[in-house]
């Protein structure tokens, strides 16, 4: 019961920060740039976005697992989480329908 009620915790914690307009904005933004991501200064650009508010945005889905960020150079590149996103995802729908009445 304890890991079922902390995978709960997780995916409440995730859903929470993608409740956000702007993180969602984000994140949906790097799904869609795909498994290699954007340097911050796409990401930036692309939303219009000022540098410390995107920032605060990442860090945050970072901190729920939902995004990374991984330095290659001089930029840091931002991916989505896509393990985490179906995980995500699969929770919400593993139990569809289950109890559906005729």
């Amino acid at each position: 019961m304890i890991k079922k009620d902390m995978k709960l915790e997780k995916i409440a914690a995730q859903l929470k920060i993608l409740g956000n307009p702007t993180r969602l904005r984000v994140f949906r933004f790097l799904v869609r740039v795909g498994t290699k991501g954007a340097p911050v200064g796409r990401v930036q650009r692309e939303l219009s976005l000022p540098g410390s508010t995107l920032t605060n945005h990442i860090q945050r889905l970072v901190n729920v697992g939902l995004a990374r960020q991984e330095r290659k150079g001089v930029e840091l590149i931002c991916t989505a989480n896509f393990t985490a996103m179906r995980a995500l995802i699969s929770y919400l729908e593993d139990e569809c329908c289950l109890e559906e009445c005729d």
